[in-house]
């Protein structure tokens, strides 16, 4: 069978550190500081983005939001396709109800792992209001669901790869198309 190829970067180390600093800046805009702020990745990538983002919010206001992270495995509606989920565990040691949440996730593609974090975030409270951070937004959804900041809009084909390499699952932060085999 016919391997996966690079196709190109669109994001490298210093890139995603420039876009994390401009959505940081805009989720600090929006919400008018970063009191009630707090930051939901989702795992497994999106939880390695998360700290991230909140050592750039801090370091813009000088205090840091706290962090958690969300595992939406059985959340997901296609659990049963799958033969065992992997469960990471959520670990979120803060009360959810009143705050704004920002939900945080590597590519938004089809939004249902998105609708599947909304889910189980709702099961653990009551938001004030849930935004939704991504470092790629790749379009193609299938749901009604929108990232509120977005790192780059990266248009791709149902046939092509969108992966963000982040440390510690990777050796380099990064962004890259990768073409899938024909089958």
């Amino acid at each position: 069978m016919e391997q996966p190829q690079l196709k190109a970067q669109i994001m490298d180390e210093q890139a995603m550190s420039r876009a994390l600093t401009r959505i940081a800046h805009e989720i600090i805009e929006r919400n008018e500081g970063a009191d009630g702020v707090a930051l939901v990745g989702i795992v497994r990538r999106g939880a390695a983005l998360a700290p991230m983002l909140a050592d750039e919010i801090a370091k813009i206001e000088g205090t840091r939001p706290p962090v958690g992270s969300l595992d939406v495995s059985f959340y997901r509606d296609d659990v049963s396709r799958r033969i065992a989920p992997v469960e990471f565990g959520t670990d979120i040691k803060f009360d959810v109800d009143g705050r704004d949440i920002v939900l945080v996730d590597d590519v938004l593609y089809t939004g249902r792992t998105i609708r599947a974090a909304l889910d189980a975030l709702i099961d653990l409270g009551r938001p004030k209001t849930v935004q939704l951070a991504v470092m790629v937004d790749r379009g193609h959804r299938e749901l009604p669901i929108r990232a509120d900041y977005v790192g780059k809009n990266v248009p791709s084909s149902h046939e092509e790869d969108v992966r963000v390499s982040i440390r510690p699952y990777d050796e380099s932060n990064s962004v890259e198309i990768w073409t899938r085999p024909v089958a």
